[in-house]
């Protein structure tokens, strides 16, 4: 009797067995932050007002009609002084950069914060298992991850992918590439390291659609540390819940919206087109039209179906025919009743996420999402401070927005951070973090020495008040004071 019993009883553990593994191997397939670290350049390399319109007066290509361009962009930008550039850009030889002017600006900043993180965290360069290094718009034999590996002499079999060419959304693909690495192999340590070289970079000409990259653009970086280890769960700071990419490269008006390229006269530049922000609208929707019924309650999305419908229902069609009385529109909707123009409804994503950690990448940029996603000034505000203090840092901008939102102590166990990051490409790349821990703000977090100017009374840049006499110049007569 009792073997029949076993006889019988073995499927059954053996399938208990099986849930129980894939239990466990789910929970090793886990992604945590533990700890990053921001870069914060020396105050030598500030780009203050004054320096600011030397460096303008100094490019040679520029005529009065350039002047008054940069001035309208730099004054509408959203961007302050504090913000810094490389030491290139400082040492007048921006007309002539070298390969070792981009290496050197790069190992500055590798070799300051991923020595930080490391050492705060107690963890050995050689207990690392997956580097991942992103930098777009610099290329070099050996690799950059190659430099880095070289520094702190890693292990001869850690995994290594070395990202370029990828843009300002790359943070969150070189997130991606860990997270997939983790779900093979258990109990690993993995460094994202993340920045933009632009010493190389820097556009001599007067192309208006490539001279708008020198006034965005700013030096910055940033390196992650993240685990699959269950024995350091309670150490991390957040957990990915879930992270979606939007491509639109297929399209060739996407495609060619953001490009590096050289001017009429070979200059090297970064070109920004006219239809980038149509472009970065699409990604955008088509993102979050994925990422939605991953982060949001149900009941949101019924509430929203709901409204939908009935929008769709009651806006009447005719108003936008011939012989109407007044004049909408062709994206407005209407009633048929009183003829007034109808929002179409809005799905509130603030009822799965509690912080928005939105890309740096222009104040329309911040100003497009918050109005798609109707935010509240309090959710915009990390993103337009650190737009005003560090400006576009290219892929890093993210983890300064979210360096912002620890030091004001915001992050509280169980809230819900969603990135929202564009890139060249053209891309759209989002993802949801959950806090793990009540987070303080740590005592090398990047803001420490600024967070109590922050927000300030006002983000209006000195630029006109300094400058806004070239409004008013003659071109016929025009002379740039020396």
């Amino acid at each position: 009797m009792e073997i029949v019993v076993l006889l019988y009883s073995l499927p059954l553990l053996y399938f208990i067995f099986i849930i129980w593994k894939r239990y466990q191997t789910r929970r090793d397939q886990h992604c945590y932050i533990l700890d990053y670290q921001c870069y914060k350049p020396t105050d030598d390399r500030k780009l203050n007002t004054e320096f600011c319109g030397e460096l303008i007066r100094r490019t040679k290509n520029l005529g009065l009609i350039e002047y008054k361009f940069l001035l309208k962009a730099i004054v509408s930008a959203g961007i302050g002084e504090q913000t810094y550039a490389p030491r290139i850009i400082f040492d007048g030889r921006e007309d002539s950069p070298t390969i070792a002017d981009g290496i050197s600006e790069m190992e500055e900043f590798f070799f300051d914060s991923v020595g930080r993180l490391l050492r705060r965290n107690g963890i050995s360069p050689s207990q690392i298992d997956v580097l991942v290094v992103n930098v777009s718009m610099l290329s070099t034999v050996p690799s950059l991850s190659s430099r880095i590996i070289n520094h702190y002499k890693m292990r001869e079999d850690i995994k290594v992918y070395n990202l370029t060419g990828m843009g300002c959304s790359a943070s969150l693909i070189s997130v991606d590439i860990v997270r997939n690495v983790f779900k093979s192999c258990q109990n690993k340590l993995a460094v994202v390291v993340t920045s933009e070289s632009l010493s190389p970079n820097w556009y001599s000409g007067n192309d208006r659609s490539m001279i708008l990259s020198n006034c965005l653009f700013r030096s910055g970086g940033c390196a992650i540390l993240l685990t699959n280890k269950r024995s350091l769960q309670h150490k991390s700071m957040f957990k990915l819940k879930c992270l979606v990419r939007t491509h639109h490269g297929a399209r060739d008006e996407s495609y060619g919206c953001c490009l590096q390229t050289e001017d009429e006269q070979g200059r090297l530049g970064f070109h920004l087109a006219k239809n980038l922000p149509k472009a970065a609208t699409r990604a955008f929707v088509d993102n979050l039209r994925i990422i939605a019924p991953k982060i949001l309650p149900i009941r949101e999305l019924l509430r929203f179906m709901a409204v939908w419908i009935y929008w769709k229902t009651t806006t009447s069609p005719k108003s936008s025919k011939k012989g109407s009385n007044r004049s909408v529109s062709p994206n407005s909707a209407v009633t048929s009743s009183s003829q007034a123009p109808v929002k179409p409804p809005v799905i509130d994503f603030r009822t799965g996420v509690d912080h928005f950690c939105i890309h740096t990448g222009g104040k329309a940029v911040i100003d497009g999402i918050g109005v798609n996603l109707d935010l509240s000034p309090y959710d915009l505000e990390p993103a337009r401070m650190t737009l005003h203090r560090f400006g576009n840092t290219s892929a890093s901008s993210l983890w300064y927005v979210l360096g912002y939102m620890e030091a004001k102590k915001r992050l509280k166990k169980g809230d819900r951070v969603f990135m929202i990051s564009f890139g060249a490409g053209f891309k759209c790349n989002s993802c949801l973090w959950e806090v793990v821990r009540d987070l303080n703000g740590g005592e090398e977090n990047v803001w420490n020495d600024d967070i109590d100017e922050y927000p300030p009374e006002s983000l209006t840049n000195p630029f006109m008040e300094k400058f806004g006499w070239i409004q008013d110049e003659d071109p016929s007569t025009f002379k740039m004071p020396l």
